[in-house]
């Protein structure tokens, strides 16, 4: 059996020795060639799983070590049979952590946090964590997530796009990117909102680059309407935008749920799918300690992830991109501060 790995999924080559062949390469070096003869996949967003990477291989499980699946055609793997497994939810804490530091870095203490009005679209994994430990800081939460509300009618006092755009000091979005449907995200935030926001409010992106239309954001920035902005996921990257870049406060490269916990998480999930997948009697073990659960609650104390060194990186280098992304070095979540 031959299993390709993105030589960047850490905690993983050990136990998966025991099956087979295992090749680790870089994501962009993982091609029909190299699928030829491989039987299993395991990858991260920047290999795209299509049928110009799959035609004629054996390939029959592709396990993404990543909570979205943009990156794979799933009815194209749904019709050729090949399982697909991602994990959803394994990066959340350390998402809501960007979230947070961006928060309090950019009040600068300067403001009482029970004054602060956030905006949370999108209340999944990332979203429902940020909300309570939002809230456990004295925070104001405003909840947005039409298909959540559809669902889960009394989960949260849902409010609008337009409650949000009016009162929010704080806005950030964590939706996966749907072009089509009945709630598509694609550029969510367009010229449309921001024309709607009264505060000069914060606006941050750690979900997915496309939410946010980067032409909107530059000109809410350049008219005031927009206070501020934080990107860590971009429309079209590596390639970003020179202008959104110089413009806004918190430029991260797509590293927001980087932290060790979130990669142990991924690496866990994607080898319990790989072992039921294989009707494995002993499931396969990642090769990582044990972690502490994610704590109900957070304190300013606990939030110490200094999100000015990353963007100071990018700006640095923005052409490194792909490699600081790459070589990143994962930080701790809250829990263990």
């Amino acid at each position: 059996m031959k299993i390709v790995v993105d030589r960047n999924i850490p905690f993983i080559a050990r136990p998966l020795a025991a099956l087979g062949e295992v090749v680790m390469l870089p994501g962009g070096d993982i091609t029909p060639e190299v699928m030829a003869d491989t039987d299993i996949l395991i990858t991260r967003t920047r290999t795209r799983c299509d049928a110009a990477l799959l035609d004629g291989s054996p390939c029959r499980f592709i396990g993404t070590a990543t909570i979205g699946t943009d990156h794979i055609d799933l009815p194209y793997c749904a019709g050729r049979g090949i399982t697909v497994a991602n994990a959803p939810g394994c990066n959340a804490p350390a998402v809501a952590q960007w979230v947070l530091a961006a928060i309090l870095t950019y009040n600068k203490g300067v403001r009482p946090l029970a004054d602060i009005t956030l905006g949370v679209i999108g209340a999944g994994n990332v979203g429902s964590i940020l909300i309570r430990w939002a809230e456990s800081l004295g925070m104001r939460v405003l909840v947005n997530d039409p298909p959540l509300m559809e669902r889960e009618p009394e989960a949260y006092a849902y409010s609008s796009l337009g409650e949000i755009a009016r009162e929010s000091d704080v806005i950030t979005v964590h939706t996966p990117l749907l072009r089509t449907g009945l709630h598509p995200t694609y550029h969510l935030i367009d010229d449309t909102f921001v024309a709607t926001l009264r505060r000069t409010p914060l606006l941050l992106n750690a979900a997915r680059g496309p939410v946010t239309d980067t032409r909107a954001l530059i000109s809410g920035l350049r008219s005031g309407a927009v206070g501020a902005v934080g990107i860590d996921c971009w429309e079209g990257e590596p390639d970003i935008s020179p202008e959104l870049l110089g413009l806004a406060t918190f430029a991260t490269p797509h590293i927001a749920g980087y932290s060790r916990q979130g990669k142990i998480r991924a690496t866990r999930m994607v080898l319990d799918a790989l072992s039921a997948h294989l009707g494995l009697h002993e499931p396969l073990q990642a090769d990582a300690p044990a972690i502490l659960p994610v704590p109900a609650s957070v304190t300013p104390a606990m939030l110490t992830y200094d999100i000015l060194a990353d963007t100071r990186s990018l700006r640095t280098s923005p052409a490194s991109f792909e490699s600081l992304r790459n070589d990143y070095h994962l930080r701790e979540e809250p829990a263990y501060t």
